[in-house]
């Protein structure tokens, strides 16, 4: 399949079905309107002072209610809300009182890292249709987050990565704090066309103390399995536009290495990297995005929380943390990970393009691949693998609502390389109605690999250098205010594959059936408590028993933010030709004894296999994280994992992992960040039959400037050292070194 083959598989997939729902379609009978929005007359200053006259022809509105820990209470605290827009924007204005404003919890933090201070919040269904919705957050110092939130993603509903060009400004007061938000209609998606819409809105305001208090502008009841069902339902935004709506975003990345052989020794000079690239982002019409990426910068400025996987045989997981693939991110979301944007490793140029009708939503990714990862999985374990070709890369995705219940889609990823190609293409669809959801998806996939790959992954693939398969999934679940209930099967074929996704296990099928019941004390010191458990078993391909599992667990939530989870669990499970039997019981606290420190706990003890072994030992593992702000914009953080293997009368292993650092916000544009990561592995040798490595130990530390006008007009300089040593390389303790410049400028023609 060539590279035009590619697009019009990814533009088929995603192209609107020709009868969608007119987006002005009128309301439904029983939506009750929260309010009709007047367009403001005059100018507003966004500074947090609430005193230009436009306010004054605002719609007035309260958050009136507490939905958290209280069950649709009064809230314990006044807010009031003025919304209004112009011609090119939304305007909302928060005077948010307290009876002691000295407990009020503000900081100076980067972008979508103040959730837990007290801040006020305005969320927006555009299209008003329980999907998809916009989370625009503040806090007292006017600190912005922002969300994308979908209805329809169970496992992921709120996510952060998305960056939107929006105004805000807030200050404390002597009754509490005022916050001031401008919000282009150029960073919102809507129905086309010029007469008024409605609109979904929920005003909303955390109020964090003993407990976090969440208070809303509507009821929502407990029992809800849709939040973004309850918004209030308002009228208005005739005659908006959205401008050019045109940016370009030119960038600069510029870095130099140096290594060396040994402490001690002389530097050697790496590479040096001068990367200019340009992103563009055009949106044709108020409800279409298309981006462009020419030699994209595709770093990554903060380095990935450190993990160890020396006892786990699958892949380890690391988030997307690359702008370009970051925005527009929840299109492309399905129930099987067939879409992990990592895989598209080194990009030479990228198109996307995103959208929604009045009755779906589609997305597309072009892109062209200076290299090709893989990860290649199997029954028991999986790997990444590096094939040096470049590839063709296409993913197509589209939504299409039958109405508020029913939905279906269909998903292609699609990669073409020199020998090497992968294509999957699947239907999946999604049913809500009241307490109960059921979804289900199946996919096809088709592959072809090289030779020297098939040679060296013969327990994944076989002799097969074609593999093919399927594999689908089915899930019921059931949830009101006080029980859920959940039961789903997965079948995947050996022959599967999702190159572009990250489905680390195939060969196998497994069933859960589990369900919990939840108690709610309001104005308790111990408010909720649930139970829950479940029991679900797999097998591989050829009807090998691979694990049987019980598993249950307690928590509670109770004063000072507090959580506790008391967990047990016992299986048997099959590695190497045999079956073994683990069990642990596991501890889990946090809590914050004040607005500046959160603590946090875990230990868990019980049986488990040492897989390099093949022999079950008594493991423990303990952790302890925590973060503390000192002043208004000094922040530390700290997360330390040590865990011990023993059996056959030694410790087998130890192994700890630390992630911390600090970082100093001057102001709500300039940032110093200092992390510090490290890892240690001892084994006792005469314990295992195979060689292992007796001691492993590396370390890392960056230092990041950040100067930030806007998420797209930044610059960054820092500096990185790492070391590394093993048994082999004894003395190789100070390796690598590096410094970097990235810029970036937003140009809105």
């Amino acid at each position: 399949m060539n590279l035009h083959a590619l697009i019009a598989a990814a533009l088929l997939l995603c192209a609107p079905i020709a009868h969608a729902r007119d987006a002005g379609t009128p309301p439904r009978a029983g939506d009750a309107p929260g309010g009709s929005i007047p367009q403001l007359q005059g100018p507003i200053t966004i500074d947090g002072k609430l005193d230009d006259a436009a306010w004054q022809g605002a719609l007035v509105q309260e958050i009136g209610y507490e939905i958290q820990p209280g069950d649709n209470i009064p809230a314990p605290v006044k807010t009031i809300v003025r919304i209004g827009y112009s011609a090119d924007a939304l305007y909302v204005a928060y005077h948010a009182m307290d009876d002691d404003p000295s407990q009020i919890r503000a900081h100076l933090r980067d972008r979508d890292a103040a959730f837990d201070d007290d801040w006020v919040g305005v969320f927006l269904d555009t299209f008003d249709d329980n999907r998809r919705g916009y989370e625009l957050i503040v806090n007292p110092l006017g600190v912005q987050s922002d969300l994308i939130r979908d209805e329809t993603n169970t496992d992921n509903q709120e996510d952060a990565s998305w960056d939107g060009l929006w105004q805000s400004a807030g200050q404390l007061t002597p009754d509490g704090y005022d916050v001031e938000i401008r919000i282009p209609f150029s960073t919102l998606r809507f129905p086309t066309g010029g007469e008024a819409q409605r609109w979904g809105i929920a005003l909303f305001r955390n109020w964090p103390r003993d407990k976090r208090h969440q208070l809303a502008s509507r009821k929502v009841p407990r029992e809800s399995n849709c939040f973004q069902c309850e918004w209030g339902k308002y009228e208005g935004f005739a005659g908006a536009r959205q401008g050019r709506n045109l940016e370009v975003v030119p960038t600069l990345a510029m870095g130099k290495s140096q290594s060396r052989g040994a402490a001690g020794q002389p530097w050697q000079d790496g590479d040096t990297s001068i990367e200019p690239g340009v992103d563009i982002s055009w949106a044709p019409s108020p409800a279409m995005t298309l981006n462009a990426t020419i030699n994209p910068d595709f770093s990554q400025v903060e380095t990935d929380q450190l993990q160890l996987n020396f006892n786990d045989s699958f892949a380890l997981f690391y988030q997307e943390k690359r702008p370009f693939f970051l925005e527009g991110a929840d299109y492309f979301s399905s129930q099987f990970d067939v879409l992990y944007t990592r895989q598209i490793a080194d990009p030479d140029y990228g198109l996307r393009i995103t959208g929604r009708t009045g009755s779906g939503a589609y997305g597309a990714i072009v892109a062209r691949d200076a290299t090709t990862l893989l990860l290649l999985p199997g029954v028991l374990g999986s790997g990444f693998e590096q094939l040096d070709q470049k590839a063709d890369v296409a993913v197509g995705r589209y939504r299409y609502d039958f109405n508020s219940h029913v939905s279906v889609g269909a998903i292609g990823t699609f990669r073409q390389g020199d020998d090497y190609a992968n294509n999957v293409a699947g239907v999946d669809a999604r049913w809500q109605q009241g307490a109960h959801t059921a979804t289900a998806q199946l996919l096809h996939s088709q592959s072809e690999y090289p030779a020297d790959i098939v040679d060296a992954y013969q327990d994944e693939l076989g002799d097969d250098a074609t593999p093919a398969g399927n594999a689908w999934r089915a899930e019921y679940a059931f949830g009101n205010r006080n029980w859920n209930f959940d039961a789903w099967h997965v079948d995947i074929d050996p022959g599967f594959r999702a190159d572009l996704g990250f489905m680390g296990q195939v060969g196998y099928d497994k069933s859960l059936v589990g369900g919990g019941h939840s108690w709610f004390r309001d104005d308790k010191a111990f408010n909720r408590i649930n139970v829950y458990a479940d029991f679900d078993i797999t097998h591989r391909y050829d009807g090998q028993l691979l694990e049987r599992e019980w598993e249950g667990q307690v928590s509670v939530q109770g004063p000072k933010q507090s959580n506790l989870r008391l967990h047990g669990m016992t299986r048997q499970r099959f590695w190497q030709g045999t079956l073994f039997d683990e069990h642990y019981v596991d501890v889990n606290a946090n809590y914050q004894p004040n607005g500046n420190l959160q603590l946090g706990a875990y230990a868990q003890v019980g049986t488990m296999i040492d897989l390099d072994a093949e022999k079950t030992g008594r493991r423990t593992m303990l952790e302890f994280w925590g973060n503390a702000n000192v002043g208004r914009g000094i922040a530390m953080d700290w997360d330390l994992i040590r865990q011990r293997m023993r059996r056959d009368g030694g410790t087998a292993f130890t192994a700890t992992v630390l992630n911390t650092g600090g970082s100093w916000q001057f102001d709500p544009r300039q940032r110093l960040r200092l992390t510090l990561q490290g890892s240690e592995v001892q084994r006792d040798q005469a314990l295992y039959t195979d060689p292992v490595d007796q001691t492993a130990r590396d370390w890392a530390a960056q230092m990041v400037y950040s100067y930030k006008v806007n998420p797209h007009t930044v610059v960054y300089a820092g500096a990185s050292y790492g070391a590394f040593m093993d048994d082999d390389n004894p003395d190789l303790f100070g390796d690598t070194r590096a410094v970097f410049l990235k810029l970036s400028y937003g140009w809105q023609p």
